[in-house]
């Protein structure tokens, strides 16, 4: 199947990747994330080991480190008494069981017409917070796992993975009368993972989608690592947004299904010295044309040369490129 918007299609692009000497290797420069081995592939096990164990527990991170993950992700929210936490959303309804535990101490928003009952973390303090069961949801066996803090999920990975922290919903934060960037910069400075290279075996690169955000870190703060521009899915980009972007990153974390549309987004970050590490990669969430997660993934490694990838199943990350020719749709 060839996909062509913009003028590009997949096979176009793969065969430019084969003539510029770029379907295995690397450029040189920036886009080794972090240090890493110039044709290395980077696995990032997203929200942990999530197709197997409840998002965001240290259950499902031990268990993307069982799996070899070069990076575990966590997702970063604040609590009231402003303690980072490793929470997708910002609301704990969808993944705890707040409701029964508090069942009073919502707020009501309105959706699509309707209204609807929201637990935010910022309502409640850690002590509470630990009392949630965050694992029941998943499954019976994981009834009593926590939600952890930051500095647990440093405390847990040190020494054994890197971290890809996410800081999520930085300007409603702020209008909360909270600063998540800087107590997510002063957590780092604690374990002396401020600095690229502080600590080989546990490498930090920082992403978000907020640009404002990764600007603020860079100048403000002066933190000297990796960051990442995450872009959605309906996002246009051009080599001019991408320049741009290179202006205060190193690297772009784009929807999986733009590159489908426009792989030469890869080759102009490329030339940039932007790293390219796509997300999400699910078996329940396959493009067209795949059988498998493991196969969807080969393909954008190995074929359209992504430098790495978030996963659900960090078991099913391929380490080398498939024998014979480069995988396609």
């Amino acid at each position: 199947m060839t996909i062509e918007p913009s003028g590009f299609s997949v096979s176009t692009v793969v065969i430019g990747l084969l003539l510029l000497g770029l379907g295995g290797g690397k450029l040189p420069g920036e886009r080794s994330p972090a240090g890493t081995a110039p044709s290395a592939k980077i696995l990032v096990a997203h929200r942990g080991a999530s197709a197997y164990a409840p998002e965001h527990t240290l259950e499902a991170y031990r268990l993307a480190l069982q799996h070899g993950a070069d990076y575990i992700e966590p997702d970063l929210q604040l609590t009231r008494d402003g303690v980072l936490i490793c929470l997708h959303d910002p609301t704990l309804e969808r993944t705890t069981n707040v409701s029964e535990a508090f069942p009073d101490r919502h707020r009501l928003s309105v959706k699509n017409g309707q209204p609807v009952k929201q637990w935010f973390a910022s309502d409640f303090t850690l002590e509470e917070i630990r009392r949630l069961d965050a694992g029941a949801w998943f499954g019976e066996r994981f009834r009593g796992a926590r939600i952890p803090t930051f500095e647990e999920v440093i405390q847990e990975v040190r020494g054994k993975a890197g971290l890809f922290p996410e800081l999520k919903n930085v300007d409603w934060y702020r209008d909360q009368g909270f600063d998540l960037e800087r107590r997510f910069v002063e957590t780092l400075r604690k374990y002396e993972l401020h600095r690229k290279g502080a600590d080989p075996r546990t490498p930090v690169m920082v992403q978000s989608f907020g640009a404002d955000s990764l600007r603020r870190l860079a100048s403000e703060f002066e933190l000297d690592l990796p960051l990442i521009q995450l872009i959605g899915g309906d996002t246009r980009l051009s080599p001019e947004t991408l320049r741009e972007i290179r202006k205060f990153a190193s690297g772009i974390g784009p929807a999986k299904n733009l590159l489908l549309q426009n792989p030469a987004v890869i080759l102009w970050a490329h030339e940039l010295g932007l790293s390219v590490i796509p997300y999400t990669f699910r078996a329940s969430a396959l493009d067209q044309g795949f059988d498998t997660v493991r196969e969807e993934m080969s393909y954008f490694l190995y074929t359209l040369d992504v430098d790495g990838l978030f996963t659900d199943h960090p078991d099913q990350f391929p380490r080398q490129a498939p024998s014979g020719p480069p995988p396609g749709r």
